[in-house]
């Protein structure tokens, strides 16, 4: 006899993810821009001169979670965040911003242009490496979902409910978490997962999805999630 895929709900605060009875195929993984312009020595956020550990903290969690996430089922999705080699789809406002901080976007850096798509930089980190068949969105925008398909990605799939990890927490995935709840999707922020140059604005991003009772999701750890998804 056939039983039916066990439901499952990770335990998070204020509220478990998912409060739906949904399963293991109706959820997505995210993992937002965890590229080696962010994460690697060489790359885009060590050449501004910051520390860049907090923002490879969360390459082991994010592992564990993908190897849990893979295992049972989940939609896994990986988005990289760059430019076309002729800044075409740079809006000048935020060009004319780069070039008044001195930034090395779209300049020649240790790991080929910086911030450009087909850059040795571009590339998602080998630790995650994503999986024949993964989707990946490539973005220009710091939410996941403007000027790309991730939500005709999602839909198709009929995924219903997102957790979400990657780099940095306080910019990329809280904008993709924020419009993931606008369109409807139940949200999960990995605390662990997810990096912050600044602790403070770590802190900020997990206690602004807390209030109002769970205004964008839940907040969980790599431990809830993977101790869910393997029981």
């Amino acid at each position: 006899m056939n039983l039916p895929d066990p439901l499952i709900q990770v335990s998070a605060d204020p509220y478990p993810w998912p409060l739906e009875d949904l399963r293991a195929e109706q959820m997505a993984l995210i993992v937002i821009d965890m590229q080696r312009d962010f994460c690697d020595p060489g790359g885009y956020v060590a050449g501004l001169g910051a520390d860049i550990t907090a923002l490879r903290a969360p390459i082991d969690p994010i592992a564990r979670c993908l190897a849990a996430a893979r295992a049972a089922g989940l939609v896994v999705i990986h988005t990289r965040q760059g430019y076309r080699p002729d800044l075409s789809d740079l809006p000048l406002w935020r060009r004319l911003k780069f070039d008044r901080s001195g930034s090395a976007v779209g300049k020649p850096g240790p790991l080929g242009r910086v911030l450009i798509r087909g850059e040795a930089g571009f590339a998602t980190i080998e630790e995650l490496a994503v999986l024949p068949g993964e989707p990946v969105i490539d973005k220009t925008a710091n939410g996941a979902f403007t000027g790309t398909d991730l939500d005709v990605v999602l839909r198709a799939k009929n995924v219903r409910a997102i957790a979400f990890a990657g780099n940095t927490i306080d910019v990329c995935v809280h904008t993709s978490m924020r419009e993931a709840n606008d369109r409807g999707y139940q949200c999960l922020l990995l605390s662990d997962c997810c990096g912050a140059i600044e602790p403070g604005l770590h802190a900020w991003a997990l206690r602004s999805v807390q209030v109002e009772a769970g205004v964008f999701g839940s907040v969980g750890t790599s431990q809830d999630f993977v101790s869910a998804l393997s029981a």
